[in-house]
């Protein structure tokens, strides 16, 4: 025990025993729920190294932990080989840099086989705005202005450029009756984002009422004249 123990406090395992203790404190934080288990995904890019496929922390959590068993596990050696002092330096820097290829392999093989399970999410698209409702910010809407404000589903708020048609197309959801008049496309009012001009880069929207919703499986994604949105 003591030589194991002498070896993690001596070059090169101390330096991944280090970072070890910093994995450590994260993952108690996470457990703890201070932090989160993706914290880092947005600052590193672990894809390059061939690493990519699971949270940053996972991958890095890993090579640390291989890494520093592979330099404790050679420094005992180095110890027990009785090389001089020059030797034994040059073979130490050989030892942290073993280490960290074989633990960069190893780490390689363990993510190729569990990279299934952690599936990758699609990035955030404007057509997930798509059949939401949204609340005018502009004085009135036309077919050539208009603004709204929507919220997305981490409740975020986004302004986004909506257009409307008169007469409304027959792919647009309508209203008739006292509720249309009730709902104008105007400031404050609500409207229905029900598709998306990827050319404009704006939503076609269309008056909408709570009593008259149609739901989110019958609401039409179709852009005026027929195409597709």
């Amino acid at each position: 025990m003591e030589e194991f123990l002498g070896a993690a406090l001596e070059f090169p395992a101390v330096i991944f025993g280090a970072a070890l203790v910093v994995v450590v404190c994260f993952w108690l934080l996470v457990l703890a729920g201070a932090a989160g288990h993706d914290s880092f995904d947005a600052d590193l890019d672990t894809g390059t190294a061939g690493l990519g496929g699971v949270p940053v922390s996972v991958s890095v959590s890993l090579l640390v932990v291989l890494s520093w068993f592979g330099s404790l596990t050679g420094t005992v050696l180095l110890n027990r080989s009785g090389a001089g002092s020059t030797t034994r330096a040059v073979l130490a820097v050989a030892v942290l840099v073993g280490s960290l290829l074989l633990a960069w392999a190893a780490v390689r093989l363990l993510l190729h086989r569990f990279r299934r399970y952690f599936p990758a999410e699609p990035p955030p698209s404007r057509l997930d705005f798509v059949g939401s409702v949204c609340t005018i910010r502009t004085g009135s809407v036309t077919a050539t202005f208009g603004q709204a404000e929507v919220v997305s589903y981490d409740g975020s708020t986004a302004i986004v450029q909506v257009r409307t048609a008169e007469p409304f197309p027959s792919a647009a959801p309508r209203l008739s009756g006292p509720a249309a008049e009730e709902a104008p496309l105007v400031m404050g009012g609500s409207g229905l984002l029900y598709a998306y001009d990827e050319d404009g880069e704006f939503f076609w929207v269309s008056p909408y009422d709570a009593a008259l919703d149609p739901g989110p499986n019958n609401r039409p994604h179709e852009l005026p004249g027929g195409a597709t949105g």
